[in-house]
């Protein structure tokens, strides 16, 4: 079977978000290291950002394609537009109709390139519809974690509604809720989001693959497979350990400092002294967020690199834009304790760093696998979507401790805001206090078990995978 695996073309089209295309991305290559032949499709401005990022092996330049998917064009959506990235929230509506507008051509590649199997993500249901006319194996990619898939899953079957939560820790604040019921009671071309996810699942093969480890999350992933009703094979958790260079300096969206630069501050820190704070490359905080997160961190007293992420509009004033935002001051009272950073740092390399003790994380899937990867303890600061419930996980897990937000009362304006008592207040008991060993402790045990899992679940994944690809077409 192996002397096969060259012939087995595979078709990849993730979510138009770098959450997903970059798992599906680190998933690409994990398979075209076992000799699959791989091709990603995308719109072409997601394309140029994966392109940016060099594959180091070079071996696997020629088993992994980019096809570009081109949407119609849409009012108030430029092709420029044609990615999550710096989208205003209210045209992520136009942005999936324009996906699903895109059926003909996506039909048109499939019937072009004639892969034996497409992983598809959950906005696009009816990508599988279209590969099984055409006779081709469709399997879902879930590139959120079991915990929070099994908390979506139950909120977007109606048939679930009276089974308990696998979990007492499953659960969301009342402005957490709010946000979520708003995102998956949302119509995209007259489908509600909720009914996007369930049929993505519902029309999988008889398997699910999820970006996770049973060393994280077996209890999660047995249930998941309980109310799925499939066999769900976890990918590891796809955390690329490889030293990303700088994007080139004609990218506005790269940083003020160089990655040198950065690297050089951190070394004069001492070990386990710094935290990495950042909430992801696709959440912009709020003026407010970002005054209670810097006064959070000038009381904590602790070491700190911070990236401050604004929307493209910004960025050709973005200097003047970091003064604006941030409290009066605030630079030169940190002085040399603290670092700020604008829009883009070598976030693996930090976190690899001896001198990083904590990880003040918006808790993103792939920023949760990251830190757990690489043995640093998180400071939850869950912002929106699946966020909160890996924040509720890695409490769970005891590998990390959250900065809860101020509850208030509904319509008072303080619900849901940031306070920074309680964010100095978690940063201590994670960096300084005694409080913070077993969180250390632990957390350097999962970092361990998930250093020795290595490849056996792609393994595992790979044999599943082979066994359902039909040979028929087999050259």
């Amino acid at each position: 079977m192996d002397a096969q695996h060259h012939q087995i073309r595979v078709l990849m089209f993730p979510w138009l978000a770098h959450g997903h295309i970059f798992p599906f991305f680190e998933l690409a290559k994990k398979l075209s290291q076992r000799n699959f032949s791989i091709y990603l499709c995308s719109t072409p401005i997601n394309l140029s950002f994966i392109k940016e990022k060099p594959i180091h092996d070079q071996s696997l330049t020629s088993s992994i394609q980019f096809v570009e998917l081109n949407l119609p064009p849409l009012p108030n959506l430029p092709p420029q537009n044609h990615t999550t990235k710096s989208l205003p929230p209210h045209l992520m509506p136009t942005l999936t109709t324009a996906l699903d507008m895109a059926q003909p051509s996506f039909t048109k590649i499939l019937t072009t390139l004639k892969p034996h199997l497409l992983i598809y993500d959950f906005i696009q249901p009816w990508a599988p519809e279209i590969a099984s006319l055409h006779n081709i194996t469709a399997v879902h990619f879930l590139t959120m974690g079991a915990f929070a898939s099994s908390y979506f899953y139950h909120r977007c079957k109606k048939s679930l509604s009276d089974l308990e939560y696998p979990s007492p820790n499953m659960y969301l604040e009342e402005y957490e809720d709010q946000k979520l019921t708003q995102m998956i009671e949302s119509f995209s071309n007259n489908i509600l989001n909720k009914d996007r996810l369930a049929l993505s699942i519902d029309r999988s093969e008889t398997f699910v693959l999820i970006k996770t480890s049973r060393d994280v999350e077996e209890k999660y992933i047995n249930h998941l497979s309980f109310i799925f009703g499939k066999e769900i094979l976890p990918t590891g958790p796809l955390v690329n350990e490889e030293v990303i260079p700088s994007y080139t300096h004609d990218d506005q969206s790269h940083g003020n400092l160089s990655d040198e630069a950065i690297l050089e501050w951190l070394s004069k820190k001492d070990k386990s002294s710094t935290v990495f704070v950042s909430f992801g490359s696709e959440y912009y905080m709020s003026k407010e967020e970002i005054e209670e997160t810097a006064y959070g961190l000038e009381l904590s007293e602790v070491n700190f690199i911070w990236v401050i992420r604004f929307p493209d509009h910004h960025i050709e004033r973005v200097n003047d834009f970091v003064s604006e935002v941030l409290p009066q001051g605030f630079l030169e009272r940190v002085g040399e304790r603290g670092l700020v950073v604008e829009n883009w740092a070598p976030q693996i390399e930090i976190l690899k760093h001896s001198s990083i003790g904590g990880f003040v994380s918006h808790c993103g899937w792939s920023s949760v696998m990251e830190a757990m990867k690489f043995g640093v303890p998180i400071i939850a600061m869950p912002m929106h979507i699946d966020q909160p419930m890996n924040a509720r996980l890695v409490v769970e897990l005891g590998v990390g401790l959250e900065a809860k937000r101020v509850k208030g009362q509904t319509g008072d304006g303080e619900e849901g805001r940031i306070a920074r008592e309680e964010v100095a207040k978690v940063i201590r008991e994670v960096i300084v206090e005694k409080e913070g060993e077993k969180v250390r402790r632990l957390m350097k045990e999962m970092s361990e078990k998930m250093r020795e899992q290595r490849e056996e679940e792609i393994g595992v994944l790979v044999e599943k995978l082979l066994l359902h690809v039909s040979y028929r077409e087999f050259s």
